[in-house]
């Protein structure tokens, strides 16, 4: 659950640069659908993900930070590799 705390943090020392987490919609939900346990469904994070105004830097910043569990911009951390070993 720690992933998900990280999220509805403002870093006031930041500039704004983690301002967009005030602002995921994932923030506003359970974070237990961003965090399903293995062989869980994702599709439920995802679905909120979809609506989300910041989910490409949600996105981005997983993939700057190696986050390794999680529904993060939309993907799944398997879906986040495949997607960093197409981008080498």
């Amino acid at each position: 659950m720690q992933e998900f705390q990280l999220l509805a943090v403002h870093d006031e020392d930041d500039d704004g640069a983690l301002g967009w987490q005030e602002r995921a919609l994932c923030a506003q939900t359970d974070p237990e659908a961003f965090f399903p346990e293995k062989g869980g469904s994702t599709r439920e994070a995802k679905k909120v993900c979809v609506g989300c105004e910041v989910q490409a830097e949600c996105l981005e910043y997983a993939l700057a930070n190696d986050e390794r569990f999680g529904i993060w911009g939309g993907l799944s951390e398997r879906e986040r590799r495949k997607l960093k070993k197409r981008a080498v």
